[in-house]
């Protein structure tokens, strides 16, 4: 590792912090991304010479090109970028305004396509690089309520398979990580909530009080997310698995899925979460 240049986004909370140490830690350069000025002082009050800070907005395509001009021109050459930068947003979808929607796309998905854009270039002349995607266990599952992200997360599950295809002509490794809930501070930053939906008067409150005090639960009360750090880690050591699941939820999920068959899934969601009873159709 001592030689890899790593680029992370939204490096300066959660996951994406406890794997820019790790990862430091390991010998490799880390520039990590931040957006505003509180994440800037997290980074810098790290006081580590193998982190440097960049600003690096995923949502602004000047903003992306900008960070990987100054990195390639400091560096000339990038090992692998790491798509962290996300976030949730709440909401029935019958409550959720254009702009939100846009919103979380614009940074769980569209923020992934443009730093793949800028870096690709950088690994392809030198016939090697990583990309590491960070999905969820809602990549490949629905919940209620949380259809925008799990839609987003779906997104960046397609355009990682995809571009495995695309970039392995030039020896660019793709992988994607897909954490459970983990102890972070998502519940306060991370999770942004349509009041609508969760009005006593709301028609989902039940599934709102059912749902979100179990969400905030396992993410005060979980694991440690340097897992996933070292999720990550493992996946730069060994860049032949191409999807990781870290943390209880996907794994209980997917053991669920595959005991109960596809056609009785959601109604094991249901019972495992304690959500509202719903008669799907059977035929």
């Amino acid at each position: 590792m001592n030689d890899k240049i790593i680029v992370i986004t939204g490096a300066n909370s959660g996951m994406g912090l406890e794997t820019t140490k790790l990862l430091s830690s390991k010998g490799a350069k880390i520039f990590a991304g931040y957006r505003g000025e509180r994440g800037r002082e997290i980074l810098e009050d790290l006081n580590d010479t193998n982190i440097i800070p960049i600003y690096l907005d995923v949502t602004c395509s000047s903003s992306v090109f900008e960070a990987f001009r100054q990195i390639f021109e400091l560096e000339k050459k990038i090992d692998v970028l790491i798509n962290n930068a996300g976030y949730g947003y709440v909401s029935a979808n019958e409550f959720a305004d254009d702009t939100s929607i846009y919103d979380q796309f614009d940074v769980n998905v569209f923020g992934v396509f443009r730093t793949c854009r800028e870096v690709v270039p950088y690994m392809r002349k030198h016939q090697t690089g990583q990309i590491i995607n960070i999905s969820s266990f809602l990549g490949k599952m629905g919940l209620p309520l949380l259809s925008h992200y799990s839609a987003s997360k779906y997104a960046v599950e397609g355009l990682s398979n995809s571009l495995r295809y695309e970039l392995a002509p030039f020896n660019i490794a793709v992988n994607t990580i897909a954490p459970g809930l983990f102890r972070t501070g998502f519940v306060n930053h991370g999770l942004h909530a349509n009041e609508l939906t969760s009005e006593r008067t709301s028609p989902y409150a039940k599934t709102a009080d059912a749902l979100l005090p179990t969400i905030v639960e396992r993410i005060n009360q979980g694991i440690d997310p340097i897992l996933v750090a070292e999720a990550v880690y493992e996946s730069i050591t060994d860049r032949s698995c191409q999807r990781v699941m870290v943390g209880n939820e996907g794994a209980f999920f997917e053991s669920m899925k595959y005991e109960v068959g596809e056609n009785h899934f959601e109604n094991s969601v249901v019972d495992a979460l304690g959500l509202p009873k719903t008669n799907y159709p059977s035929k």
